[in-house]
């Protein structure tokens, strides 16, 4: 059987870029951007990318014999489902194969900041043992935390928050998933009122886009502190900053933050209440070689007309 053309936009494991090459004649792009120069006619069926590999109307047009976009990773804020759909192209994903570890690195962040520990660490290595006379930090137990998202990272988060002694809330949207936690279900303005801690789990989209923005940052509990493993573009990042500077928000975390955002709010980042990692919770080996892993079986299933389960066809209805 003749090899099909595959499409690689971004680096995935070792494992599954021998897998790959096995079962595909791959095209790699030199950047996540460079799709359409790399297709340059080929009969390409399927293209694969993680978080920064755009896959638009251009990309899909410059394959007409394309059959799968595949993304190694849960959110598909960078593919549009709704032309690939349009075209009769499958979008799969991996949903809940980042649920433990990004659920972790929330947990992570909000230690390191409720407990002050990166500053503490810093103390520290620079010699300041006596640091911990003037040390300010709170624990974990007896805090109240709000969860946007009800998916597979924010019950997670949920089940791990309890086993901290938290008390958990989350937004009004469906109990399915929350009704075995010792969870309450809130408005927005009413877990922003109530939460200590709140954890953002929500996909991006139109309505989701700077959803903390100025009103409803403004509806946060003094001293609230907020964790964002989910989109950067969820925060208006203005609104955060003036928010942060009127001591309103004890302090922010973030697994995510794109790069324009980085540029424009350098300042931000500079602040001593404000910790962001480069976008590594999924990064961990054993959950980003399972991702891909289980991407590349799935695509290489498809293209060979055999079926896949439908929880990773993100387009199946």
């Amino acid at each position: 059987m003749e090899r099909p053309y595959v499409l690689l936009l971004e680096t995935l494991s070792a494992g599954a870029t021998e897998e790959l090459n096995r079962r595909a004649i791959v095209l790699n792009a030199p950047s996540p951007d460079a799709g359409v120069a790399t297709v340059d006619g080929h009969p390409v069926r399927a293209i694969l990318t993680r978080g920064k590999g755009v896959v638009d109307r251009a990309l899909i047009d410059a394959c007409p014999q394309l059959e799968v976009i595949a993304r190694a990773g849960v959110g598909l804020d960078n593919v549009d489902v709704d032309y690939a759909t349009q075209k009769g192209v499958k979008v799969i994903n991996a949903p809940g194969a980042n649920a433990a570890t990004v659920a972790e690195h929330t947990l992570g962040l909000l230690l390191a900041l409720r407990r002050n520990l990166f500053e503490a660490i810093l103390q520290n290595k620079g010699g300041n043992w006596a640091y911990r006379h003037e040390y300010t930090g709170d624990e974990l137990r007896g805090q109240t935390i709000g969860i946007l998202g009800r998916g597979n990272i924010g019950t997670r988060v949920a089940r791990l928050a309890e086993a901290f002694g938290m008390n958990v809330l989350y937004l009004a949207r469906t109990r399915v998933q929350y009704e075995e936690l010792k969870s309450d279900e809130r408005n927005l303005h009413e877990l922003m009122a109530e939460a200590d801690v709140l954890s953002l789990h929500l996909p991006l989209t139109n309505r989701t886009r700077h959803l903390l923005n100025t009103k409803v940052l403004s509806h946060c509990r003094p001293g609230a502190v907020i964790i964002n493993t989910a989109r950067g573009e969820l925060v208006d990042h203005d609104a955060l900053d003036a928010a942060l500077e009127a001591g309103k928000l004890g302090g922010y975390a973030a697994d995510v933050m794109s790069q324009e955002q980085r540029a424009a709010h350098a300042s931000l980042i500079e602040r001593t209440n404000v910790l962001i990692t480069p976008h590594i919770a999924s990064l961990t080996e054993r959950t980003f070689t399972d991702m891909c892993e289980t991407t590349v079986r799935n695509v290489g299933a498809l293209l060979e007309g055999k079926g896949i389960p439908e929880r990773y066809v993100a387009n199946r209805g």
